[in-house]
C-alpha cells in the first residue's frame, strides 16, 4: 500500500492567465467589432431558438416542463411563457439547435454561441444585469469555448455539442456574478469536468437526442457556478486532463492565452444560411453556383449523377436515406438531391414533406460522396468541396469552393445577417416584432438591464 501518495498536480499558468483576464476585463475595453458581432451572435440565436422551439417534439417537451406560471422568470424563447433560468436555459438551448440553423466557429469546430447565450440571457434575467454585461459574458463565454475547442482534438467520435460549450456557459454565468480570480479559476475546473460524453454517431443516424446537448450544457453552466460559490472545487488542471486524455487529444494550452484580449473567436464566427450541417455547406455552395450557370432551376430528371470530392468530415455524411429531419440535415446526399428540388436547402427542404418526396430521393441515390486527403489537409481553414454534375445528355458541368459562405474569409453583410434573423424568427414574430427585437438587442449596451428585451422575447 503506497504511503502519503499524492496526485495533486499544479494549476497551469495559463489558467491563472485566463482567470485573471475573465475577472477583470471590462465592457469598455473591448472593441467595437467584438460588440458589433456580439450583439449578431444574440439575435442569430434569438431565431434560431424561436423557430426550432415551433417543432412537436419542442412544443410537448416545454408543456411538459412549464406546468407552473413563473411570471418573473426568464423567457422561454418562442413558446410565449416564462420558467425558472435552469429550465429556460436548457429549453431554449435545446430549441436553438433543433434546426441546425444557428451560427458556429470553424476554428473552435462547434457552435459556441447557443451554448452560451441561453444560461446568459437566463441568469441575466435573475440578476437584473445591465446590456454592456451581458454582451461581454457571451463574448467571454464564447472565447473560452472556442479556445478549448481549437487548443483541443475531440475524438472523432465524439460529438463536439455538449462538451466544451458547457465551459463557455459556466464563465459566462461566472462573470456575470462577479465572480473573483480564484473563482474563475475553480468554475473553469469544475465545468470543464461536467461536459456530455455525445457520440458523432447520434447526428449521424438522426438521434434527437442530440438537440439536447446544448440545452443541458447552458443548464450545468448555471449550476457549475452555483457549485463552485458553494464551495465545490475541481482538479488543479480540469481542462487538460479531460481535453488531453478523457475526450480529446494533442491539448494545446497555449493556443487557450495566444493574443488574449486582442483576438476575439466571436470575430471569427460564421452564420448559417443553409439550414443543414455545416460540413455540406462547400458542396451546397458549389451546386447552387452550377444552378445558377444552368439558369437557375436543375430538373432532378436531367441529371444521371452527382459526384462529391470533399474534405472528411463531410465525406461522412454519405448517407442517402434519412430516416427524419435531423438525419437530412447531416445527409450531403440528401441536402444536395433537396437543394436541386426546392430551390434552397431552407428550413422546409428538409420537413417531412420534402424528405419523402420520390424524386428528391431517387436522385439522392445518384450522388456519390468521397473524401478527397487533399482537401482534408486544408482543414480547419478552408472547407473545400468539389461538385461535378453529369446530365442525362452528356454534359459535364463542375464547381468547387474552398470557403464557405459566411465564414470569416466570405462573410455575410450586416444587413444578410439581419435579413437572415427576420427570415428564421419571421415564422413565429410579425416583421414589426421582429424589428423590435433587433432594435432592442442593438440598444444593448446601452441598457440599464433586459427587461424591454425580455418582454419582446416572452413573447
Amino acid at each position: 500500500m503506497l504511503q502519503n501518495a499524492s496526485f495533486q498536480t499544479k494549476r497551469p499558468q495559463w489558467l491563472d492567465q485566463w482567470a485573471e483576464f475573465a475577472a477583470t476585463v471590462t465592457a469598455d475595453s473591448v472593441s467595437r467589432d467584438v460588440v458589433v458581432r456580439t450583439k449578431q451572435v444574440l439575435f442569430d440565436c434569438i431565431g434560431a431558438i424561436a423557430a426550432g422551439a415551433q417543432e412537436p417534439e419542442m412544443q410537448r417537451l416545454t408543456a411538459r416542463l412549464c406546468r407552473g406560471s413563473a411570471d418573473d422568470a426568464a423567457p422561454v424563447i418562442g413558446a410565449g411563457r416564462r420558467a425558472w433560468a435552469g429550465l429556460a436555459a436548457f429549453l431554449n438551448g435545446t430549441a436553438g439547435t433543433m434546426l441546425e440553423i444557428d451560427e458556429g466557429n470553424q476554428f473552435a469546430r462547434g457552435h459556441p454561441g447557443i451554448h452560451v447565450v441561453p444560461a446568459v440571457l437566463a441568469a441575466a434575467e435573475e440578476l437584473g444585469s445591465r446590456g454592456s454585461d451581458v454582451l461581454l459574458a457571451i463574448a467571454l463565454g464564447y472565447e473560452i469555448g472556442s479556445r478549448v475547442g481549437i487548443a483541443s482534438k475531440l475524438r472523432v467520435t465524439m460529438h463536439p455539442h455538449g462538451t466544451w460549450g458547457t465551459v463557455g456557459a459556466a464563465v459566462a454565468v461566472a462573470r456575470l456574478r462577479h465572480a473573483t480570480r480564484e473563482q474563475m479559476a475553480e468554475v473553469i475546473n469544475v465545468s470543464s469536468t461536467l461536459g456530455l460524453a455525445t457520440s458523432r454517431r447520434t447526428m449521424l443516424e438522426g438521434g434527437t437526442v442530440r438537440n439536447s446537448f446544448a440545452g443541458f450544457s447552458n443548464e450545468i453552466g448555471l449550476r457549475a457556478w452555483e457549485m463552485v460559490d458553494a464551495g465545490f472545487v475541481g482538479e488543479a488542471d480540469g481542462i487538460g486532463t479531460v481535453y488531453g486524455t478523457v475526450i480529446a487529444d494533442q491539448f494545446q494550452p497555449g493556443e487557450m492565452i495566444a493574443d488574449l484580449g486582442s483576438r476575439w473567436e466571436i470575430t471569427r464566427n460564421y452564420f448559417k444560411r443553409h439550414a443543414a450541417c455545416r460540413y455540406n455547406h462547400g458542396a451546397l455552395d458549389a451546386l447552387q453556383s452550377l444552378i445558377a450557370e444552368a439558369g437557375g432551376a436543375l430538373r432532378p430528371d436531367d441529371i444521371a449523377a452527382i459526384d462529391v470530392d470533399t474534405y472528411i468530415w463531410a465525406a461522412q455524411l454519405d448517407g442517402q436515406q434519412p430516416r427524419n429531419m435531423l438525419a437530412a440535415k447531416f445527409s450531403l446526399p440528401f441536402s444536395l438531391a433537396t437543394t436541386v428540388v426546392n430551390g434552397a436547402a431552407s428550413i422546409a427542404a428538409f420537413r417531412d414533406a420534402a424528405r419523402r418526396d420520390a424524386a428528391t430521393l431517387a436522385l439522392a441515390g445518384r450522388i456519390t460522396v468521397r473524401e478527397d486527403k487533399a482537401l482534408t489537409a486544408m482543414l480547419p481553414g478552408l472547407r473545400p468541396a468539389r461538385v461535378k454534375i453529369t446530365l442525362v445528355d452528356g454534359r459535364v458541368l463542375s464547381a468547387e469552393a474552398f470557403t464557405n459562405k459566411g465564414d470569416t474569409e466570405d462573410p455575410y453583410s450586416a444587413a444578410e445577417v439581419r435579413d437572415k434573423f427576420r427570415e428564421v424568427a419571421g415564422s413565429i414574430w410579425n416583421d414589426e416584432h421582429c424589428s423590435m427585437i433587433l432594435e432592442a438587442v442593438e440598444d444593448l449596451d446601452r441598457s440599464p438591464d433586459l427587461a424591454a428585451l425580455s418582454r419582446l422575447l416572452a413573447a
